[in-house]
């Protein structure tokens, strides 16, 4: 068995050496962290699994950690999936015997040297405490609920002489991102999506190009650059990574509304259409469900927009009305005679209407129920200068304000 699993070990050691690219190979000398910023599709997950699986099987008896976002992540992602570890690891190089190999109940891959590769998901962070690494991998980072999972990592990144972590993540202006990207004891790899465009269909590339070329989310998700906040924005990063919450953790809603800011054309040229889910809780707290927005027809996005209310069980659908006037009301009752609708009418400038729900998020009083990445670029952005219309803010601002209302009474006075 020995002789089979360094045979494998060789197999895995050439295959990846011929066919990585080099700034996909682990670097070499002294360093605490590799830190992976790169764009989707780059070969992130390849890239941590392969360092993470080949110290395991060269030095045997090792004790490897990988902690994902959460414990699907494990399954669909690091564990399983196209670019997983038992994707490409040789079945020789697992341990043999009944209940050996991979524990899918423990999320454990044992192998034939006595190495183990344990999964966590950071959406625990106390289930790292009492355990002990002499590597860890950690994917998407960036997207961790709890940063503090980290740290319990490094409390148990403590054994054999050189213990270090591999990071790998699509990067975002998270705390934890800039303290990693200063640490002096990082080593750090930047890259794009283009840089693997030999593995990538090129027709998504190109669409990719299209569609997110020159904005900041392209910026950020494309080329992988940590985005610092923008002078003169109403919302920060900072500020929406503190909102964010899980579904699990979304109270039961008191009343919920569908918002428009309905884009009246449909050619080349014309906005998006902003449809946004959010709700209201018994306690006043305010909760953004979903971000439905989208180019489209009328006829395309009442009907979206009808669907989320009956989806959502909403309590209304409300909409600006100040350029399609009753034409908005009309697409709406051709898809739905009976749906409750409400038009409202933009009396104030986009800025000075968005200030007041900048407000409730400083105050702590609005939640994102996951990530709205298209959303938040736009909040994140928009400012007095702002050339494009912002229609997905626009529809949470409506949104919300209509929530403030309660029996035609302001909950938050927004004027």
């Amino acid at each position: 068995m020995q002789k089979k699993s360094h045979k494998g070990l060789f197999t895995l050691y050439s295959d990846w050496f011929s066919t990585a690219r080099p700034e996909q190979l682990t670097p070499k000398g002294e360093w605490n962290v590799w830190l992976i910023l790169a764009g989707r599709g780059w070969g992130k997950t390849r890239t941590g699994g392969m360092d993470a699986i080949l110290y395991a099987l060269k030095n045997p008896n090792v004790r490897v950690g990988v902690v994902v976002p959460t414990f699907g992540d494990l399954k669909r992602v690091a564990f399983g999936g196209e670019s997983g570890i038992l994707s490409f690891l040789p079945r020789e190089c697992l341990l043999s015997g009944r209940g050996q190999g991979y524990n899918s109940a423990a999320q454990e891959i044992r192998l034939s040297n006595g190495s183990i590769v344990q999964g966590f998901s950071a959406a625990e962070p106390e289930r790292l405490r009492g355990v002990q690494f002499h590597r860890a991998w950690c994917d998407e980072i960036a997207a961790w609920r709890y940063p503090e999972a980290f740290d319990q990592l490094m409390f148990g990144l403590r054994l054999g002489t050189n213990p270090q972590v591999v990071i790998t993540t699509t990067p975002k202006p998270t705390k934890l991102i800039k303290n990693l990207v200063k640490n002096q004891g990082s080593i750090i790899t930047r890259g794009s999506t283009f840089d693997n465009a030999e593995n990538l269909a090129p027709a998504a590339l190109q669409q990719l190009r299209e569609k997110y070329e020159g904005t900041r989310l392209g910026r950020q998700e494309l080329y992988a650059e940590v985005l610092e906040d923008i002078e003169g924005a109403l919302w920060s990063w900072s500020i929406i990574e503190k909102a964010r919450i899980s579904k699990e953790n979304m109270p039961e809603l008191q009343r919920i509304v569908v918002a428009i800011d309905p884009a009246v054309t449909n050619s080349e040229d014309s906005d998006e259409t902003g449809i946004v889910v959010a709700g209201r809780s018994e306690e006043g707290s305010f909760y953004i469900i979903d971000d439905l927005s989208f180019y489209g027809s009328p006829d395309a996005w009442a009907r979206q927009a009808v669907e989320a209310f009956h989806e959502y069980k909403a309590d209304r659908i409300i909409a600006e009305v100040n350029n399609g006037g009753d034409l908005v009301e009309k697409v709406i009752r051709t898809v739905d005679r009976q749906v409750p609708y409400s038009a409202v009418r933009a009396s104030r400038g986009k800025m000075i209407r968005a200030e007041p729900i900048a407000a409730l998020y400083e105050q702590g009083k609005v939640y994102h129920v996951g990530e709205f990445k298209k959303l938040e670029d736009q909040m994140t952005t928009f400012t007095p200068t702002a050339r494009q219309s912002p229609d997905r803010m626009d529809a949470l601002v409506w949104a919300v304000t209509e929530l403030t209302q309660r029996s035609g009474k302001p909950v938050w006075r927004i004027s």
